[in-house]
């Protein structure tokens, strides 16, 4: 009995190998379809599409690999703690199955090359902490008491677990709060960082940092506060945007300086309706230094923010770091073209250098999450039962590029006028990836326009594709 699983592995490998082998040939177009019935999951078709002559009168995307953009890091998700905390209680084979699905780069696997997690519990953990949390009245400015505590047992080991199958994956970290002690409120809920803690929360950063690469993980980049204008979830904290700028010059900028640090300083972390606060903490030339870009979420505003930013301080990157993506309760359709449009495609197109959905994993209730101020209504990417794994829509979503555009890749130019939406990319082995999302109500027929040579595909209503070619 024992054997049928593995006959049917290799007899689906050997399936979907004569797949891959054809869509590679010279002049072949392999094509990644998820539709919005589900009847095509991120599958690759049995057809590949032909370059031949172009088709008159007939909407093209013309894709030039000649003119690159931005550099990409990668796609991925928030590890939160809440998700960490689900992986662990799964069963290990079946906990380091799912992971090499998401994080490994094998014929099966998304190859997700990018995670965010909290410095502290945000508000999907099971209870808000930080690193440093004491009674009411105490002080610890030596950071005697500092520990990773929770996360020593979630976290930790299951982002030992992903750097075991990529190593190289990049890892942003965010509080969602300072101890409390630290606080004009004395609370992990809403206040501001006392000005008199501000180098004592900089060397927080740098225990947090020089602990985790004690464990063997490198943090890549940081960002100073999570929402810094949000005080509703819990835990959070408010930090203006002249707050942010003097306590990354004067004290978290010198620390990791002196503590010859190279982890990334991103500002803001918030929503694409302030791009004042990230041109504010720019202009401060003694905070710009420290500072290697801007972070985005688009729970309000415009994505073209970005653009906005990126053109003030071109020399200075632009990051897409937390947007929850779910279907509406109860509707079979997987609502995928809406944001693949919004994020995949329209982050990229506007000089992020990444984008990440929130959050990796949830239960079927939407938990863990904090209680008065916890999010009672994410989605996971994927939904953790016990052992049982569903696949949501924003794996989906994320997967349309993580599993096809790798760190290294390069943003290239795709014409987006009269087209569906698109973002096109020129991958480290050199070949080419068109992501296409048909947000209509109707099949859209375009051709893929390349060094003169045209595809012809039909893209089904609501449908996300992904177009590869050498």
């Amino acid at each position: 009995m024992r054997l049928r699983p593995i006959i049917a592995a290799l007899f689906l490998l050997a399936l979907t190998l004569p797949l891959a082998a054809q869509a590679q040939k010279k002049g072949a177009v392999s094509v990644w379809l998820t539709t919005a019935d589900r009847s095509s999951l991120l599958a690759l078709q049995p057809k590949p599409l032909r370059f031949g002559k172009p088709q008159a009168g007939l909407p093209a995307i013309d894709v030039s690999s000649s003119q690159k953009f931005q550099r990409m890091d990668g796609f991925g998700f928030a590890l939160t703690g809440g998700s960490a905390q689900l992986l662990m209680h799964m069963d290990a084979p079946q906990r380091e199955s799912l992971l090499r699905e998401l994080f490994g780069t094998g014929s099966g696997d998304i190859g997700v090359s990018y995670i965010r997690i909290s410095i502290g519990s945000s508000d999907m953990n099971d209870h808000a902490f930080t690193y440093d949390d004491l009674p009411p009245g105490q002080t610890d400015v030596a950071l005697k008491h500092f520990s990773l505590g929770p996360d020593a047992t979630t976290v930790v080991p299951v982002l030992k677990e992903i750097l075991a199958i990529d190593p190289s994956i990049e890892i942003l970290g965010s509080p969602w709060s300072a101890p409390a002690w630290m606080k004009t409120n004395d609370n992990l809920k809403a206040g501001s960082l006392k000005p008199e803690y501000y180098n004592v929360y900089a060397q927080y950063f740098v225990r947090f940092i020089h602990a985790m690469q004690a464990q063997g993980i490198h943090i890549n980049a940081v960002t100073p506060q999570n929402e810094p204008l949000n005080p509703y979830n819990t835990p959070s904290m408010v930090m203006p945007a002249r707050q942010e700028a003097q306590f990354i010059s004067q004290s978290l900028g010198p620390a990791f300086h002196d503590a010859h640090i190279k982890t990334k300083i991103f500002v803001y972390d918030h929503n694409c309706d302030r791009p004042d606060y990230p041109l504010t903490i720019l202009a401060d030339a003694a905070a710009r230094k420290y500072v290697d870009g801007s972070a985005f979420h688009l729970y309000a505003g415009k994505i073209t923010a970005l653009t906005s930013v990126h053109d003030a301080y071109p020399q200075k990157n632009v990051y897409f770091t937390e947007q929850m993506v779910v279907d509406p309760p109860g509707d079979p359709a997987l609502h995928i073209a809406a944001p693949v449009a919004r994020l995949i495609i329209g982050a990229p197109r506007n000089w992020s250098r990444n984008v990440l959905l929130w959050n990796l994993a949830a239960d079927p209730s939407f938990g863990p999450h904090t209680s008065n101020g916890g999010c009672p209504i994410c989605e996971g990417a994927i939904t953790i039962d016990g052992n049982d794994v569903s696949r949501n829509v924003a794996y989906y979503t994320v997967a349309h590029a993580s599993k096809f555009v790798r760190p290294g890749s390069f943003r290239i130019a795709s014409s987006n006028a009269g087209v569906p939406p698109n973002v096109a990319f020129l991958t480290p082995s050199g070949r080419k990836a068109l992501i296409v999302a048909n947000t209509g109500s109707s099949a859209q027929k375009f051709q893929i326009r390349y060094r003169g040579k045209s595809a012809v595909a039909t893209l089904p209503a609501g449908a996300v594709a992904t177009y590869i070619w050498k």
